[in-house]
């Protein structure tokens, strides 16, 4: 990824949440988690930057390293674009970084200076300790001593991992540092050295042929039995289920939460982004939007099962 050139100029908005009320809920978009054609990957941030009602946005891969280089050149004018439109912008580390390249483009994004970064990795932890950054739900921020120590090295927000339960989200708001909770999207729950997609297609790793592009939304997994299960996305897994936490919104802002974040799909982003811009503003309820929110395919439902400490894949309740 090079950020060697420099993307803003003096009078653009400097890496920083855009001003207001320190009450107001902020609405977030995650970084694009599967392959899709640059072209496609740059047209999705211009439209969110011109017609969302996001305050702030990830960019950056995350899954694979193999990623990277397709939409790099993009990289600029998408950032410039949501700058423009008054988005917050935060880069994104790889979540799992397994060569000496990829630990090099992971300390040429920490040093960036100029923008903010999400670390998803513990080793981009190292890299940014002692400034400001965000930890990504890839890091595992299960209590509230782990959210001391990170709080303690440079973190000023923590995006917590989708399997927590609301009274665990609870719990960790108390400590104080600002929390970001994933409400829509399929939940990331593993990433492994080993890519599922390329094994899927008995292909190697290393001579993939990018099959993960074929899935905009991953590749669903069934049991043996045939039931809907998991998703893959490259060396990622991730749950068959939408995460809708429509419902939980106002229990999430009485502890304190105020960044909730949507994960990219193949669906109207926009439309999304619009529904729970309604919902955090207090214009509509949560039934409104379990009867309107866009779909992702493959029958996969609108699930909150892991807010309400229970199986994952529970449906979500309206």
């Amino acid at each position: 990824m090079a950020l060697g050139m420099k993307m803003t100029s003096p009078d653009q908005m400097p890496a920083m949440e855009m001003p207001g009320s320190k009450d107001r809920p902020l609405l977030t978009l995650g970084p694009i988690l599967f392959n899709w054609a640059a072209e496609r990957w740059r047209d999705f941030y211009f439209r969110i930057a011109d017609e969302a009602p996001v305050d702030v946005v990830y960019v950056g891969e995350v899954v694979c390293a193999k990623r990277q280089p397709f939409i790099a050149p993009m990289l600029p004018d998408v950032i410039a674009r949501l700058q423009q439109s008054g988005k917050t912008v935060v880069l994104s580390t790889l979540a799992l970084s397994m060569t000496r390249r990829e630990i090099d483009q992971m300390r040429e994004i920490a040093n960036n200076g100029e923008f903010l970064v999400e670390a998803n990795d513990i080793a981009a932890l190292s890299l940014l300790a002692g400034r400001d950054h965000i930890v990504g739900p890839s890091i595992n921020s299960y209590n509230e001593g782990t959210i001391a120590v990170l709080q303690k090295k440079g973190a000023i927000r923590i995006a917590l991992p989708a399997e927590l339960s609301g009274n665990a989200i609870r719990q960790l708001a108390a400590a104080g540092v600002p929390l970001e909770i994933q409400v829509f999207g399929r939940a990331p729950l593993a990433i492994s050295a080993r890519c599922y997609h390329a094994r899927a297609e008995n292909l190697h790793k290393d001579g993939c042929r990018f099959v993960c592009e074929r899935d905009l939304d991953g590749l669903a997994v069934e049991t043996l039995d045939g039931a809907s299960f998991l998703a893959v996305n490259g060396l990622q897994t991730l749950s068959h289920g939408c995460l809708n936490l429509a419902s939980h919104v106002a229990d999430l802002r009485s502890a304190g939460v105020r960044h909730f974040r949507l994960s990219p799909h193949d669906v109207d982003m926009v439309a999304v982004a619009g529904l729970y811009r309604d919902l955090l503003d207090g214009r509509a309820e949560p039934q409104q939007l379990a009867d309107t929110l866009p779909k992702i395919p493959d029958g996969a439902a609108f699930i909150d099962g892991f807010y309400r400490g229970i199986n994952g894949a529970a449906v979500a309740r309206a």
